[in-house]
């Protein structure tokens, strides 16, 4: 799970094209708990990218793969390379606008990802955008009548509907793809600009101050192009409050009242005349990684595929921390990743009419880097791709009484889960906190970009305060002999069945109208 986190079930499929719901059959939890043993073992160090921990991993997933009679499914090899590089921000910056300076950690952070010993912002004039977004379908534009090119622009985070709270804005208090962060560094890039500031509130974003900060220092991997990713932003930034309001005052304006009226339609963007110099000094490495990617051929559809992935890698070894230094991702993600190898071997015996493509993607806690790579250059068109069932955080907590269901409104999918769920009698329990935006938080979201509609399996124990407080992210999380895995077989077989029944019928799983992910598969199918 990246550290902005998700605790989701995406959405799902046409309700004429859903027989009877077929159960999958009962999974060997004993294979189950063998594998999370195995890949959260200490022995695999916290299978980091690029370390010997991933040469394990993905040897370990391509055996398994194997024995339950996978082919290999990336041009003619269980590996896709994904190009990583390191980059190492020096923590010896500062930020400078106009005259006032900042401190790197507690008033700002700023990454890049261009792949370069220094990036900066020199004398660039900072623009205050409002929340960054451009949605013509929304009647939304920040960036009309203002030139950014070449400028810095401060944002903030979230969208307009969770400020107001307001059903007929946006989706109100549920995020849409334009709240997400990600979004904001996207259509800045688009317009231009050199580099973006979000403004940091607890609420709107979903995670305090430390999460920003921790998830910028030290070393971050990105993708990298033939360039060097040249042509990314600068600087990748967030600001306090306390900071943003300080740069509007002395610029002569209100951060309050440039935030009430930014919620509003029509918002004009404003120039604060102030220069932004900031410099990064980079360390730089370059490695390739990998997903692993395994295929069933279909008997009757070969050239449609329906895909199931989970990411295998976690955060590795922190040789800096007294005691236990390995960072083990036993929920997060080995139970994803053995979930995967269950159903791979679920379909050992079946023959499927369509094609289905398993996946385990690298540096998902990274930015979902291997599922934007495997986006990018996929080993099959992504418009013949019907659907992609994600796993990331898998219930190891006994039996409930419902699925989780994160992206309601998105696609047709979840009519899918709710008929699965349904003949176990199971009810479909929506997202507890959709202003969070969990929909857009793991590597189904790559592949939504694409047009692919998708599921997110996780539980609501892998997102629970007491394991989001001792254990997320922390050396912690370990697998236990004492885990109660009946939930997990439930799980197991809604997963099957479902994928089952796509790799069996003709549907194709649509967007629903409004969403921001319908386009994108209109323009990949025609």
């Amino acid at each position: 799970m990246h550290y902005s986190r998700i605790a989701a079930l995406l959405a799902g499929f046409s309700l004429s094209a859903m027989a009877a719901a077929p159960q999958g059959p009962d999974f060997n939890l004993d294979q189950y708990r063998q594998a999370v043993k195995t890949l959260a073992s200490d022995a695999f160090e916290g299978r980091a990218p690029l370390s010997e921990g991933e040469a394990k991993t993905i040897a370990y997933l391509k055996d398994q793969f194997q024995q339950a009679g996978l082919k290999p499914g990336y041009q003619g090899s269980y590996f896709q390379p994904v190009e990583l590089g390191q980059i190492t921000a020096s923590q010896d910056m500062t930020l400078k606008v106009g005259d006032l300076s900042f401190k790197p950690g507690t008033d700002f952070v700023a990454v890049t990802q261009r792949f370069a010993p220094q990036t900066q912002l020199k004398d660039s004039d900072l623009v205050f955008a409002g929340y960054g977004i451009h949605a013509p379908e929304q009647g939304w534009d920040d960036y009309k009548g203002i030139d950014v090119k070449g400028k810095t622009v401060m944002v903030l985070v979230n969208d307009p509907g969770f400020a107001t709270q307001d059903p007929k804005v946006f989706r109100g208090n549920t995020m849409t793809y334009y709240g997400r962060w990600t979004y904001k560094y996207e259509e800045a890039l688009r317009q231009g600009a050199a580099g973006v500031l979000i403004v940091h509130e607890t609420a709107p974003a979903a995670y305090p101050w430390g999460v920003v900060q921790s998830g910028a220092i030290g070393a971050k991997f990105s993708l990298v192009d033939k360039n060097d990713n040249a042509g990314a932003l600068a600087v990748r930034g967030w600001v306090q409050k306390a900071t943003a309001e300080a740069i509007l005052k002395a610029a002569g304006q209100d951060y309050e009242a440039l935030k009430a009226a930014a919620a509003k339609p029509g918002f004009k963007a404003v120039d604060l005349h102030q220069p932004v110099n900031l410099t990064l000094n980079n360390s730089l490495k370059k490695g390739t990684s990998h997903n692993v990617v395994g295929m069933i051929k279909g008997s009757q559809h070969p050239d449609q595929y329906v895909v199931i992935s989970a990411h295998w890698d976690h955060l590795g070894r922190n040789p800096d921390l007294k005691g236990d230094q390995i960072y083990n991702g036993a929920v997060d993600n080995a139970t994803g990743a053995a979930a995967l190898i269950s159903l791979a071997k679920a379909f050992q015996h079946k023959a499927p009419k369509r094609s289905v493509i398993f996946v385990a993607f690298t540096g998902e806690e990274q930015g979902l880097l291997g599922a934007t790579a495997f986006a990018a250059k996929p080993p099959v068109p992504t418009k013949e791709m019907v659907a992609l069932l994600n796993m990331d955080g898998m219930n190891v907590s006994g039996k409930v009484d419902y699925a989780l269901l994160f992206g309601r409104g998105q696609n047709e999918l979840e009519r899918y889960l709710a008929k699965g769920a349904k003949a176990q009698g199971r009810v479909i329990k929506d997202d507890p906190k959709p202003q969070d935006g969990y929909y857009f938080r793991s590597d189904h979201f790559a592949l939504a970009h694409k047009g692919v509609p998708g599921l997110l399996f996780m539980s609501l124990g892998a997102n629970s305060p007491d394991y989001i407080a001792h254990r997320y992210h922390k050396p912690a999380d370990e697998y236990s002999p004492d885990w109660d895995l009946t939930g997990l077989n439930e799980d197991l077989k809604l997963i099957f069945g479902i994928a089952d029944r796509l790799a069996n019928n003709q549907d194709w799983p649509k967007w629903y109208q409004g969403s921001e992910f319908k386009a994108a598969r209109a323009k990949d199918r025609h």
